[in-house]
């Protein structure tokens, strides 16, 4: 059985920092895309930031680039997304997702993610 659990999640001041978790178990880690998704109440899904299974190429949302960064353990199943100058409209419900191998760069985005998580809430407060 896939498992993907983040952790990480709070309430943070604008201009803050988070670090989120997603430790990840049934599955063979190394083998998957792995990207963080969020979504607020009302309104669609989107994607956040991926990294390929090799840890070689990333991928932003352009809101998020020079901010956020995204890196992953393979030796722990874990990948983790480093969250720099918060702005309140990052307020949301943030999941990780283990998605299909054979993406990089700019198309890690496009990978058909299967697995997902429950989420974790970020707040930024202004």
């Amino acid at each position: 059985q896939v498992q993907l659990v983040e952790s990480g999640g709070g309430l943070v001041q604008a201009g803050g920092s988070l670090r989120l978790s997603c430790a990840a178990s049934g599955l063979i880690f190394s083998r998957y895309t792995m990207g963080w998704f969020r979504q607020v109440p009302g309104k669609e899904r989107e994607f956040v930031a991926a990294i390929s299974w090799t840890g070689g190429s990333t991928d932003y949302t352009d809101s998020v680039k020079g901010r956020f960064t995204i890196s992953r353990d393979n030796t722990k199943n874990t990948v983790y997304l480093q969250m720099n100058s918060l702005k309140p409209e990052d307020t949301a419900v943030y999941y990780c997702a283990a998605g299909g191998r054979y993406y990089s760069g700019s198309d890690l985005h496009k990978a058909p993610y299967v697995y997902w998580g429950q989420g974790t809430q970020v707040t930024a407060s202004s």
